[in-house]
Protein backbone atom coordinates (compact mmCIF):
# COMPACT_ATOMS: atom_id res chain seq x y z
CA UNK A 1 0.00 0.00 0.00
CA UNK A 2 2.86 2.06 0.73
CA UNK A 3 4.47 1.76 -2.72
CA UNK A 4 0.79 2.02 -4.17
CA UNK A 5 0.54 5.83 -2.39
CA UNK A 6 4.14 6.93 -3.95
CA UNK A 7 3.10 6.20 -7.61
CA UNK A 8 1.16 9.15 -8.96
CA UNK A 9 0.62 6.85 -12.21
CA UNK A 10 -1.56 4.60 -9.83
CA UNK A 11 -3.10 6.85 -7.61
CA UNK A 12 -4.47 9.43 -10.12
CA UNK A 13 -5.48 6.75 -12.08
CA UNK A 14 -7.20 5.03 -9.73
CA UNK A 15 -9.38 8.55 -8.99
CA UNK A 16 -10.42 9.04 -13.00
CA UNK A 17 -11.59 5.35 -12.78
CA UNK A 18 -13.88 6.10 -9.25
CA UNK A 19 -14.68 9.49 -11.06
CA UNK A 20 -16.46 7.65 -14.26
CA UNK A 21 -18.14 5.29 -12.49
CA UNK A 22 -19.46 8.72 -10.48
CA UNK A 23 -21.01 8.88 -13.78
CA UNK A 24 -22.41 5.98 -14.14
CA UNK A 25 -24.42 5.86 -11.13
CA UNK A 26 -25.46 9.29 -11.49
CA UNK A 27 -27.25 7.99 -14.86
CA UNK A 28 -28.47 5.07 -13.12
CA UNK A 29 -29.45 7.32 -10.84
CA UNK A 30 -31.68 9.41 -13.24
CA UNK A 31 -35.56 8.92 -12.04
CA UNK A 32 -34.69 6.67 -9.24
CA UNK A 33 -33.56 9.92 -7.06
CA UNK A 34 -33.68 13.46 -7.36
CA UNK A 35 -30.21 15.88 -8.11
CA UNK A 36 -30.46 17.81 -5.02
CA UNK A 37 -31.48 14.95 -2.92
CA UNK A 38 -28.81 12.77 -4.08
CA UNK A 39 -25.85 15.17 -3.37
CA UNK A 40 -27.17 15.42 0.43
CA UNK A 41 -27.32 11.57 0.76
CA UNK A 42 -23.95 11.18 -0.68
CA UNK A 43 -22.41 13.67 1.35
CA UNK A 44 -24.31 12.59 4.64
CA UNK A 45 -23.36 8.75 3.89
CA UNK A 46 -19.47 10.20 3.31
CA UNK A 47 -19.40 11.82 7.08
CA UNK A 48 -21.04 8.90 9.05
CA UNK A 49 -18.18 6.85 6.82
CA UNK A 50 -15.19 8.80 7.53
CA UNK A 51 -16.22 10.38 11.21
CA UNK A 52 -14.95 7.33 12.79
CA UNK A 53 -12.14 7.26 11.58
CA UNK A 54 -11.33 11.38 11.35
CA UNK A 55 -12.33 12.50 14.45
CA UNK A 56 -9.10 12.29 16.34
CA UNK A 57 -7.05 13.90 13.97
CA UNK A 58 -9.80 16.41 14.10
CA UNK A 59 -9.65 16.93 17.44
CA UNK A 60 -5.78 17.43 17.07
CA UNK A 61 -6.02 19.52 14.72
CA UNK A 62 -9.00 22.05 15.74
CA UNK A 63 -7.00 25.11 16.31
CA UNK A 64 -5.59 25.13 12.90
CA UNK A 65 -8.79 24.08 11.81
CA UNK A 66 -10.98 26.77 13.40
CA UNK A 67 -7.95 29.47 12.19
CA UNK A 68 -8.61 28.22 8.04
CA UNK A 69 -12.57 27.59 8.59
CA UNK A 70 -14.05 29.63 5.90
CA UNK A 71 -11.67 28.49 3.06
CA UNK A 72 -11.83 24.62 4.32
CA UNK A 73 -16.08 25.80 4.06
CA UNK A 74 -15.88 27.24 0.58
CA UNK A 75 -13.49 24.16 -0.74
CA UNK A 76 -16.02 21.92 0.67
CA UNK A 77 -19.48 23.49 -0.70
CA UNK A 78 -17.49 24.75 -4.16
CA UNK A 79 -15.48 21.54 -4.74
CA UNK A 80 -17.91 19.14 -3.32
CA UNK A 81 -21.60 20.10 -3.72
CA UNK A 82 -21.59 22.64 -6.09
CA UNK A 83 -19.53 20.51 -8.90
CA UNK A 84 -21.47 17.77 -8.08
CA UNK A 85 -24.82 18.99 -7.58
CA UNK A 86 -24.44 20.55 -10.96
CA UNK A 87 -22.67 17.33 -12.27
CA UNK A 88 -26.14 15.02 -11.12
CA UNK A 89 -28.62 17.56 -12.85
CA UNK A 90 -26.54 17.21 -15.90
CA UNK A 91 -26.75 13.53 -16.71
CA UNK A 92 -30.80 14.09 -16.93
CA UNK A 93 -30.45 15.94 -20.31
CA UNK A 94 -27.30 14.26 -21.54
CA UNK A 95 -25.23 10.88 -21.47
CA UNK A 96 -22.89 9.45 -19.35
CA UNK A 97 -19.69 9.63 -22.20
CA UNK A 98 -20.42 12.97 -22.78
CA UNK A 99 -20.00 14.00 -19.45
CA UNK A 100 -16.83 12.01 -18.84
CA UNK A 101 -15.12 13.39 -21.80
CA UNK A 102 -16.32 17.17 -21.00
CA UNK A 103 -14.80 16.70 -17.75
CA UNK A 104 -10.94 16.84 -19.76
CA UNK A 105 -11.56 20.64 -19.93
CA UNK A 106 -10.83 20.36 -16.23
CA UNK A 107 -6.59 20.49 -16.94
CA UNK A 108 -7.43 23.34 -19.58
CA UNK A 109 -9.04 25.90 -16.70
CA UNK A 110 -6.49 24.71 -14.36
CA UNK A 111 -3.55 25.15 -16.61
CA UNK A 112 -5.00 29.20 -17.56
CA UNK A 113 -5.55 29.97 -14.42
CA UNK A 114 -2.46 29.02 -13.03
CA UNK A 115 -0.52 30.86 -15.87
CA UNK A 116 -2.77 33.83 -14.99
CA UNK A 117 -2.46 34.00 -11.25
CA UNK A 118 0.75 32.59 -10.39
CA UNK A 119 2.91 32.47 -13.94
CA UNK A 120 3.17 29.17 -13.42
CA UNK A 121 5.75 27.75 -16.40
CA UNK A 122 4.07 25.97 -19.83
CA UNK A 123 6.03 23.88 -22.30
CA UNK A 124 5.21 23.96 -26.22
CA UNK A 125 4.55 20.24 -25.72
CA UNK A 126 1.75 21.45 -22.84
CA UNK A 127 0.45 23.73 -25.17
CA UNK A 128 -0.61 21.33 -27.98
CA UNK A 129 -1.59 18.80 -25.65
CA UNK A 130 -4.16 20.98 -23.89
CA UNK A 131 -5.12 21.91 -27.09
CA UNK A 132 -6.00 19.02 -28.55
CA UNK A 133 -7.94 18.13 -25.37
CA UNK A 134 -9.99 21.56 -26.17
CA UNK A 135 -10.58 20.06 -29.32
CA UNK A 136 -11.95 16.22 -28.04
CA UNK A 137 -14.02 18.46 -25.40
CA UNK A 138 -15.63 20.88 -28.08
CA UNK A 139 -16.41 17.88 -30.26
CA UNK A 140 -18.48 15.97 -27.43
CA UNK A 141 -19.71 19.24 -26.38
CA UNK A 142 -21.34 20.17 -29.76
CA UNK A 143 -22.50 16.32 -30.91
CA UNK A 144 -19.59 15.93 -33.67
CA UNK A 145 -20.79 19.48 -34.98
CA UNK A 146 -18.35 22.15 -34.25
CA UNK A 147 -20.90 24.70 -35.80
CA UNK A 148 -22.84 24.79 -32.86
CA UNK A 149 -20.82 25.79 -30.50
CA UNK A 150 -20.27 29.08 -32.61
CA UNK A 151 -24.04 29.04 -32.57
CA UNK A 152 -24.21 28.39 -28.74
CA UNK A 153 -26.50 25.96 -29.31
CA UNK A 154 -25.60 23.58 -26.74
CA UNK A 155 -27.71 20.73 -24.86
CA UNK A 156 -28.30 21.75 -21.51
CA UNK A 157 -26.66 18.82 -20.13
CA UNK A 158 -23.54 19.62 -21.81
CA UNK A 159 -23.98 23.45 -20.90
CA UNK A 160 -24.38 22.35 -17.22
CA UNK A 161 -21.30 20.25 -17.05
CA UNK A 162 -18.86 22.62 -18.60
CA UNK A 163 -20.45 25.20 -16.01
CA UNK A 164 -19.26 22.05 -13.56
CA UNK A 165 -16.01 21.83 -15.12
CA UNK A 166 -15.27 25.21 -14.07
CA UNK A 167 -16.22 25.30 -10.98
CA UNK A 168 -14.15 22.21 -9.80
CA UNK A 169 -10.97 23.84 -12.29
CA UNK A 170 -11.67 26.48 -9.22
CA UNK A 171 -11.11 24.09 -6.67
CA UNK A 172 -8.14 22.21 -8.05
CA UNK A 173 -6.39 25.75 -8.00
CA UNK A 174 -7.20 26.93 -4.76
CA UNK A 175 -6.05 23.33 -3.16
CA UNK A 176 -2.54 24.74 -3.34
CA UNK A 177 -3.67 27.02 -0.24
CA UNK A 178 -5.17 24.36 1.74
CA UNK A 179 -3.71 24.12 5.60
CA UNK A 180 -1.17 20.99 6.72
CA UNK A 181 -3.96 18.97 7.95
CA UNK A 182 -3.86 15.46 7.76
CA UNK A 183 -6.02 13.65 5.36
CA UNK A 184 -8.52 12.49 7.21
CA UNK A 185 -9.27 15.81 8.83
CA UNK A 186 -9.20 17.31 5.60
CA UNK A 187 -11.73 14.98 4.06
CA UNK A 188 -13.94 14.93 7.35
CA UNK A 189 -13.93 18.75 7.04
CA UNK A 190 -14.87 19.08 4.19
CA UNK A 191 -17.32 16.87 3.71
CA UNK A 192 -19.26 18.18 6.59
CA UNK A 193 -18.94 21.54 4.69
CA UNK A 194 -20.36 20.08 1.81
CA UNK A 195 -23.11 18.53 4.06
CA UNK A 196 -23.97 21.91 4.97
CA UNK A 197 -24.49 23.47 1.46
CA UNK A 198 -26.07 20.34 0.22
CA UNK A 199 -29.13 21.22 3.22
CA UNK A 200 -30.51 24.28 1.37
CA UNK A 201 -30.05 22.78 -2.29
CA UNK A 202 -32.47 19.91 -1.38
CA UNK A 203 -34.75 22.01 -0.02
CA UNK A 204 -34.84 24.20 -2.92
CA UNK A 205 -35.79 21.35 -4.96
CA UNK A 206 -38.27 20.49 -2.67
CA UNK A 207 -39.82 23.87 -2.51
CA UNK A 208 -40.38 23.65 -6.11
CA UNK A 209 -41.90 20.33 -6.06
CA UNK A 210 -38.73 18.23 -7.81
CA UNK A 211 -38.02 16.20 -4.65
CA UNK A 212 -38.16 12.09 -5.77
CA UNK A 213 -37.28 10.09 -2.99
CA UNK A 214 -34.74 7.74 -3.36
CA UNK A 215 -35.82 3.91 -4.36
CA UNK A 216 -33.31 0.70 -3.94
CA UNK A 217 -31.26 1.80 -6.97
CA UNK A 218 -31.42 5.27 -6.16
CA UNK A 219 -30.04 4.33 -2.45
CA UNK A 220 -27.43 2.26 -4.62
CA UNK A 221 -26.05 5.02 -6.27
CA UNK A 222 -25.86 7.10 -3.77
CA UNK A 223 -23.95 4.53 -1.64
CA UNK A 224 -21.72 4.21 -4.98
CA UNK A 225 -20.81 7.72 -4.70
CA UNK A 226 -20.46 8.17 -0.91
CA UNK A 227 -17.81 5.81 -0.31
CA UNK A 228 -16.03 5.87 -4.39
CA UNK A 229 -15.75 9.39 -5.70
CA UNK A 230 -16.95 11.06 -2.47
CA UNK A 231 -14.19 9.69 0.10
CA UNK A 232 -11.46 7.21 -1.58
CA UNK A 233 -11.33 9.31 -4.96
CA UNK A 234 -10.70 12.98 -3.31
CA UNK A 235 -8.05 11.65 -0.41
CA UNK A 236 -6.39 10.08 -3.64
CA UNK A 237 -6.87 13.39 -5.75
CA UNK A 238 -4.98 15.08 -2.71
CA UNK A 239 -2.36 13.10 -2.77
CA UNK A 240 -1.60 13.04 -6.06
CA UNK A 241 -1.73 16.80 -6.12
CA UNK A 242 0.78 16.58 -3.35
CA UNK A 243 2.88 13.94 -5.25
CA UNK A 244 3.52 15.79 -8.76
CA UNK A 245 1.33 19.22 -8.35
CA UNK A 246 -1.88 20.24 -9.47
CA UNK A 247 -1.21 21.22 -13.28
CA UNK A 248 -0.17 17.65 -13.82
CA UNK A 249 -2.07 15.72 -11.31
CA UNK A 250 -5.32 17.54 -12.93
CA UNK A 251 -4.49 16.08 -16.35
CA UNK A 252 -5.09 12.73 -15.45
CA UNK A 253 -8.55 13.66 -14.98
CA UNK A 254 -8.58 13.00 -19.07
CA UNK A 255 -8.65 9.43 -17.84
CA UNK A 256 -11.87 9.88 -16.95
CA UNK A 257 -13.51 9.62 -20.13
CA UNK A 258 -11.66 6.23 -21.73
CA UNK A 259 -13.31 4.67 -18.28
CA UNK A 260 -16.59 6.55 -18.49
CA UNK A 261 -17.20 5.52 -22.14
CA UNK A 262 -16.12 1.97 -21.49
CA UNK A 263 -18.48 1.94 -18.27
CA UNK A 264 -21.26 3.28 -20.35
CA UNK A 265 -21.39 0.98 -22.91
CA UNK A 266 -20.84 -2.15 -20.98
CA UNK A 267 -23.39 -1.12 -18.09
CA UNK A 268 -25.89 1.69 -19.49
CA UNK A 269 -26.09 0.21 -22.65
CA UNK A 270 -25.50 3.82 -24.59
CA UNK A 271 -24.14 4.41 -28.23
CA UNK A 272 -20.38 5.27 -28.76
CA UNK A 273 -20.40 7.54 -32.15
CA UNK A 274 -18.09 8.00 -33.96
CA UNK A 275 -17.54 11.62 -32.75
CA UNK A 276 -17.08 10.10 -28.96
CA UNK A 277 -14.19 8.24 -30.75
CA UNK A 278 -12.34 10.76 -32.55
CA UNK A 279 -12.84 13.19 -29.37
CA UNK A 280 -11.22 10.52 -27.42
CA UNK A 281 -8.36 9.63 -29.60
CA UNK A 282 -7.55 13.77 -29.35
CA UNK A 283 -7.88 13.74 -25.23
CA UNK A 284 -5.46 10.61 -25.20
CA UNK A 285 -3.04 12.18 -27.37
CA UNK A 286 -3.73 15.47 -25.62
CA UNK A 287 -2.94 13.50 -21.88
CA UNK A 288 0.32 12.08 -23.18
CA UNK A 289 1.87 15.36 -24.96
CA UNK A 290 1.07 17.51 -21.96
CA UNK A 291 1.95 15.11 -19.59
CA UNK A 292 5.51 14.85 -21.35
CA UNK A 293 6.05 18.87 -21.50
CA UNK A 294 5.39 18.83 -17.39
CA UNK A 295 8.00 16.20 -17.09
CA UNK A 296 10.46 17.96 -19.19
CA UNK A 297 9.46 21.00 -17.19
CA UNK A 298 10.20 19.74 -14.06
CA UNK A 299 13.32 18.11 -15.43
CA UNK A 300 14.60 21.51 -16.45
CA UNK A 301 13.84 23.38 -13.57
CA UNK A 302 16.48 22.37 -10.77
CA UNK A 303 18.92 23.57 -13.68
CA UNK A 304 16.84 26.65 -14.02
CA UNK A 305 17.34 27.46 -10.46
CA UNK A 306 20.90 26.38 -9.20
CA UNK A 307 23.14 28.89 -8.75
CA UNK A 308 25.53 29.74 -11.04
Amino acid sequence: MTSYLRNAYLVLGTVALFWAGNAIAGKLAVGHVSPMLLTLIRWSLACLFVAPFALGDVRREWPEIVRNLPFLFCLGAIGFTCFNAIFYLAVNYTSAINVTIEQSAMPLVVFVANFILFRTGVSLFQIIGFSLTLVGVALTASHGDLSALLALDLNRGDALMMLAVLIYGGYTVALRFKPKLHWRSTIFVLAVSALIASVPLAGIEWAMGHTRLPDLRGMTAALYTAVFPSLLAQVLYIRGIELIGPNRANLFVNLVPIFGAILAVLIIGEELHAYHVAALIFVLGGITLAERGAARLAKAAPAESSPR
